[in-house]
């Protein structure tokens, strides 16, 4: 396939960063779908239930007219989906988060800028936990110390423990952080909005009548979905970026909307979640949904699909991003907002005089969201 493959000729036919890692990091199934078509037919069948991130202990032991969007399907799901559809709909996200994103960047920027020297994926989490907690409404505490508190709990080594003692172990560190997210995070942001309702989640989680535990876990849905992947997103894309010279002059003279499409390839090519689970009615064991080898199928990704190239020739019908934000009822509701925080924050950093990578970031696995970790992405700026 690499003699065949017009864009950067002068390079192996892989630009995946995260090909090794993965690999190692992946369960096998014996139902695994890997093909584009088969992945987006499971994700748009309305009787195939989510079975991935812990449904069987949420389903288990949470009250399911209160649980989290992400596990409710049916008329359940469309109604919540619904409700919940302001806090992500184009205007708000151009009007209302615009001017926080850039706020945000701007302050990183700048004292990236004054020190000259910083971490990307530290600066990342920031911007996504800024603009999450927003949206979310978890703007009653120290947010530097709940990005840390989120941080610690998504730790991939709480998942990764082999024996029983160290389960154990981790299982009373895991609830002491949730805990600990709840009363200094998730505590005052209810009582706030209990007394002063505002325009966010939280506040119509509560005239919903959801308990505290309810709003606690919902919190969580979105630390993870809407912090802990963005900040792995925006940190793969800056990698990518600042070690293509060519792509990076690409992102910097085009306008908004290219460079959201060189962000989608890039996601396409990197899909933070690596693959879904679902339910499908009738089955005794739940299906494995590949997203990395969809994004990849030449079905629908046309010539060289593990090549980046935001010009590709997709099949009719194909999303620029692939599967990287699912399909179906379950899409990812923020992916505008996560798209705008990369689009915004990258532009500024790639104008930083001198800006050069010091360090790649080493790739780990994290098993609850079946996806990658980046850690230890320095850069730096020459004065």
């Amino acid at each position: 396939m690499t003699e065949h493959c017009p864009v950067h000729a002068d390079r192996s036919g892989d630009d995946r960063k995260t090909a090794s890692a993965v690999a190692g990091g992946s369960t096998q199934s014996a139902d695994r779908i890997v093909d584009h078509a088969g992945v987006r037919a499971v994700l748009r069948d309305e009787s195939a239930t989510q079975a991935g991130f812990k449904a069987d202990l949420i389903r288990r032991y949470a009250d399911m007219r209160f649980a989290p969007i992400l596990f409710l399907e049916g008329d359940a799901h469309r109604r919540q989906r619904a409700a919940t559809a302001r806090f992500f709909a184009p205007r708000t996200v151009t009007t209302r988060y615009r001017a926080l994103i850039e706020a945000e960047a701007d302050e990183l920027i700048a004292g990236f800028q004054a020190k000259g020297d910083a971490t990307l994926d530290r600066m990342s989490l920031r911007l996504a936990v800024a603009v999450a907690a927003d949206i979310v409404g978890l703007t009653n505490s120290d947010r530097d110390g709940m990005a840390r508190r989120l941080d610690r709990f998504f730790d991939a080594d709480l998942a990764l423990k082999d024996n029983r003692l160290a389960q154990f172990a981790s299982f009373f560190q895991g609830q002491f952080r949730l805990w600990s997210f709840y009363f200094r995070d998730v505590r005052p942001a209810i009582r706030s909005r209990m007394k002063a309702p505002r325009e966010d989640v939280i506040s119509h989680l509560i005239a919903e009548g959801y308990s505290d535990r309810s709003i606690l876990t919902e919190c969580f849905t979105y630390g993870a979905a809407g912090m802990v992947t963005t900040r792995e997103f925006i940190t793969m894309a800056a990698w990518h970026l600042l070690e293509d010279p060519h792509l990076a002059d690409r992102f910097r003279e085009t306008d908004e909307v290219g460079r959201l499409a060189i962000l989608e390839e890039i996601l396409r090519l990197e899909p933070v979640v690596g693959t879904l689970y679902r339910q499908r009615e009738g089955e005794p064991a739940p299906v494995a949904l590949d997203i990395r080898a969809a994004n990849g199928d030449p079905q629908a990704m046309g010539a060289c699909p593990h090549r980046i190239d935001p010009d590709r020739d997709r099949a009719p019908r194909v999303g620029a991003a692939g599967m990287a934000f699912g399909d179906g009822a379950h899409r990812c509701p923020g992916a505008g907002v996560a798209l705008l925080e990369a689009a915004i924050f990258l532009d500024r950093l790639l104008r930083v005089p001198g800006i050069r990578l010091i360090d790649a970031p080493s790739v780990g696995w994290n098993p609850l969201i079946t996806g990658y970790e980046l850690r230890g992405c320095n850069i730096r700026c020459y004065k």
